[in-house]
């Protein structure tokens, strides 16, 4: 049995309406047409829906229930294409994004503040995680897209730049260092240093790029927001990229710009190949 929607709103309009000529003429199709729509129904559904005369139409028993059935059949159709319709428009839905916490906690929020301004009814998913865990959650469809500083490109998964970021030295206003334009790293040599974790798309880069001398930590931690805490009561000096500085904007600390080779941190937009966005 292949029925379709047609057949079923044809059905619909000669139960209401009781009348061959009115309910072809609602259907936009001509009597013997719409007359033939009808046979064809009650031949694929191997039931009388209507008694006919030349005088009335009426529902058999049988078509009584087709009719029941019909309805909630299309009132279902209907909700399913009006649901399309407002995700094709934006209006309904959810987004879930991966990316660093650096982005999460400085870039994103007027992002989205915008995003739900135009769109208030598409839910939103936030999971401010490292790289790695980022990229996990593409691939195991957790989230949608993610913006990590590792390039996945893989079979499932496709990576495009998004964005680059520059590193900066952070150290209390008062170091020798507050003043040095772009200092070397042999400058650096033998200060105390508070280290991000080796987990870290920071550390990585950082290790990449002083490789193979790098700094000796005098703390290794987890989060910015400690590093930032740590140098300001003059522990040591570290170095982050530009779109962490929002940690680091105090009058206690300096921010020098560093360009050293290799030391430029890259953040792709990584998603499935196999799914749209």
């Amino acid at each position: 049995m292949n029925l379709s929607t047609r057949q079923l709103r044809a059905f619909l309009a000669l139960a209401e309406s009781r009348n061959f000529t009115r309910a072809a003429a609602s259907s936009h199709l001509s009597q013997p047409a719409f007359s033939a729509l009808i046979r064809q129904l009650e031949d694929d559904v191997g039931v009388r829906l209507f008694d006919r005369t030349t005088r009335h139409v009426a529902l058999t028993a049988e078509g009584e229930a087709f009719e029941r059935a019909t309805r909630r059949i299309l009132d279902e159709v209907d909700a399913a294409a009006s649901g399309m319709r407002d995700r094709a428009a934006r209006r309904i839905g959810k987004v879930s994004i991966a990316l660093l916490p650096s982005l999460a906690a400085d870039w994103l929020p007027d992002v989205l503040a915008g995003f739900r301004a135009a769109h208030p009814g598409i839910g939103l998913a936030v999971a401010d995680v490292l790289s790695e865990p980022c990229i996990d959650r593409v691939r195991a469809g957790l989230a949608d897209f993610a913006l990590a500083a590792t390039r996945a490109e893989t079979p499932e998964l496709r990576a495009d730049l998004f964005c680059s970021d520059d590193f900066h030295l952070v150290c209390p206003r008062t170091h020798a260092l507050a003043k040095r334009h772009n200092p070397r790293p042999k400058e650096l040599a033998g200060e105390p240093f508070i280290h991000l974790s080796r987990t870290s798309s920071v550390r990585q880069y950082l290790d990449a790029a002083t490789h193979p001398h790098g700094f000796a930590p005098v703390l290794e931690v987890d989060q910015l927001a400690t590093v930032a805490g740590m140098v300001r009561a003059g522990l040591g000096i570290s170095i982050v990229p530009a779109l962490t500085l929002y940690q680091f904007r105090s009058l206690e600390l300096a921010i020098v710009p560093l360009s050293w080779p290799g030391l430029r941190r890259r953040i792709y937009l990584v998603r499935r190949r196999d799914r749209g966005l």
